[in-house]
């Protein structure tokens, strides 16, 4: 078990929770904008609804009140009684009704606003750097903002709610202190240690979540490891089983412990919290009857007040716990305005230049070093070449020697951390990125495994033209896909993957096809190829190769690969070794001049013997 570093400490104090608050405009400003038409509805229901107790209580005490002036004339039953009746009938019908439009407004309003935030989140997360998806501390940042964007749902009613008590409470406030000023204050101030305890186990609550959101992400990890299709034959091959099992009960066990500790010392406190708010509601209740025994409030009076009272508790406690959950939820709601906050390191310049649609003087890559984030040393120093027009250049070497680096760089998925690249003439970093990226086609040893239908899986390597069949047919007979699609029961209509029903599970040579295809698909002015044949039969690649040659005549090319049978067919091979290139020439000449290539070719060569 290898300890997480703990993620950073998060808000502490009263100060910080007042200034998480600041959050809540930008948000209800995310939920006008989901739909003003559903907000308003709420509101208005919320803001007649929150009126309703006070007036069914009033008309309430004028039934009592009448009820016993009638019964002490003897005069029968009073007039208007049951007009009152009605009114009072006509405001609970009304008040259920209110209730369940605000519930329907809100409920749709939820639905619409979780979408509303998911799309935000992959639309952010699509303009981030490269280098944020490979930083744990972004995942942690990340990870968080997700489970906001679905568990600060609730926060909407809670607002919602939070508007209403408030009215509630006003209304019914003003006819109880008009009666006996001291009984709200006495109200509140038993009620103010409930509402600080709450307070306080709700930042513990919050400080338990942060810290422990890398564990919670290696215990989503390891679900998906024991119960995925992906990994279930070397899960059941290995018998991987019980050490996933034993390793998720080892977390687990640890964060229920805290969590448990945490639970226990909130339910302790707040039961001994909540004797306070009791004594004081039946304290003023005392005072309500002794009162009206002595004749100096009449039976209405007792009747309203004892509702209106109790309306108030209810009142105040429901402010003060939607104080207490949207103070609580402001944090939470805190970590998703950082995710947004987030900037990418690599942006185009304003009015950043178009990448020439026909380059004229390649790329050229100028004493270029670069080291990873928190990395230990360099991936690449000083590395030094030209790729001219309509040339293919190899890249090889030894795993880590620099070389999908090397095409990360020209891609602008990263900068150099020294030394510049070159377009033209022009540094990579004045044009435009996705220009550029447009006049680039890439597939990577680590291509993705689409769960979309098959036209799609190769569409998506130009997504402007997903639906132009002619071209995605096209790109499928260059790659050899076409033979793929030619043994599925519905062809490029198919399904890939086994995530959803109809889906076929291909073999990883089928799948690197299509990712070929999607390389194709670009029509760009430089190829690159990382390992394109790795999982390929001999005739497979063989087919792939003379292809590959024929389509790149006259275009820019990197192939990058550990056999020597891809890589002879460049016009310059690049070795790279300890992030430098070490030599570099066409294959008869590394062989003539017995260096570091010269060694690998006979070292695969002999493999062959």
């Amino acid at each position: 078990m290898h300890p997480h570093q703990p993620s950073a400490e998060p808000p502490a104090g009263w100060r910080e929770r007042l200034a998480a608050l600041r959050n809540l405009p930008p948000l209800l400003l995310m939920v006008w904008e989901t739909s003003p038409r559903l907000v308003l509805i709420a509101v208005v229901c919320r803001v007649l609804w929150a009126l309703v107790p006070v007036g069914a209580l009033w008309v309430g005490k004028l039934i009592v009140d009448r009820i016993v002036a009638a019964a002490t004339a003897k005069t029968g039953i009073p007039e208007g009684l049951w007009t009152l009746v009605a009114v009072e009938m006509a405001l609970v019908v009304a008040g259920d009704l209110l209730m369940r439009a605000a519930g329907l407004a809100e409920s749709l309003l939820g639905d619409r606003f979780t979408h509303h935030v998911g799309v935000r989140l992959m639309r952010h997360a699509a303009s981030l750097d490269l280098a944020s998806f490979e930083d744990p501390v972004f995942y942690d940042k990340l990870e968080r903002a997700r489970r906001q964007s679905a568990a600060r749902l609730g926060m909407l009613s809670q607002l919602a709610g939070l508007l209403q008590a408030i009215l509630t409470l006003l209304s019914v406030s003003v006819v109880i202190v008009s009666f006996s000023w001291w009984f709200l204050p006495m109200l509140i101030a038993a009620l103010v240690p409930v509402f600080w305890g709450e307070t306080r186990f709700a930042m513990l609550a919050y400080s338990l979540l942060y810290r422990w959101t890398p564990e919670r992400r290696e215990l989503d990890y390891l679900r998906l490891v024991g119960a995925s299709i992906s990994t279930a034959k070397e899960v059941k091959l290995f018998g991987l089983g019980e050490f996933l099992i034993a390793r998720t009960e080892q977390l687990f066990v640890r964060y229920f412990a805290e969590n448990r500790r945490l639970a226990v010392q909130k339910a302790v406190t707040s039961a001994a919290l909540n004797i306070l708010p009791v004594a004081g509601y039946y304290g003023a209740y005392a005072v309500i009857l002794y009162r009206t025994v002595h004749g100096q409030l009449t039976l209405g009076d007792l009747t309203f007040l004892a509702g209106a009272f109790s309306r108030s508790r209810n009142a105040l406690e429901n402010v003060f716990a939607a104080l207490t959950n949207v103070s609580e939820q402001a944090l939470f709601v805190q970590d998703l305005f950082h995710f947004f906050q987030s900037k990418p390191a690599i942006e185009s310049p304003a009015g950043g230049l178009a990448a020439p649609r026909r380059i004229a003087a390649g790329f050229a890559f100028e004493n270029v070093s670069f080291a990873y984030p928190n990395s230990h040393g360099p991936v690449l120093e000083r590395v030094s070449f030209r790729l001219e027009p309509g040339e293919r250049v190899a890249l090889i070497g030894e795993n880590g020697a620099g070389k999908t680096t090397l095409i990360k760089l020209i891609t602008r998925l990263y900068d150099p951390s020294d030394g510049r690249i070159l377009l033209d003439g022009r540094d990579l970093r004045d044009y435009d990125a996705k220009s550029l990226r447009e006049e680039i086609g890439v597939i990577f040893q680590d291509y993705v495994k689409y769960d979309l239908l098959l036209h799609e899986n190769i569409g998506v390597g130009r997504i402007a033209s997903v639906s132009d069949s002619q071209r995605i047919r096209s790109a499928a007979e260059k790659s050899l896909a076409s033979t793929v699609a030619a043994a599925l029961p519905r062809g490029y209509d198919n399904m890939l993957g086994r995530r959803f029903a109809g889906g076929a599970d291909l073999s990883t040579g089928q799948w690197q096809k299509i990712a070929l295809a999607r390389a194709y698909m670009r029509d760009a002015q430089l190829l690159v190829l990382d390992e394109p044949t790795s999982s390929l039969d001999a005739r497979a690649e063989f087919e792939v190769f003379e292809r590959f040659a024929e389509l790149t005549k006259g275009k820019m090319a990197i192939l990058i690969s550990h056999r020597f049978s891809t890589v002879r067919m460049a016009d310059r091979i690049l070795v790279l070794g300890g992030g430098r290139i070490e030599e570099q020439g066409t294959h008869d000449f590394l062989l003539t001049n017995r260096g570091r290539y010269a060694e690998l070719f006979e070292l695969q060569a002999a493999g062959y013997r």
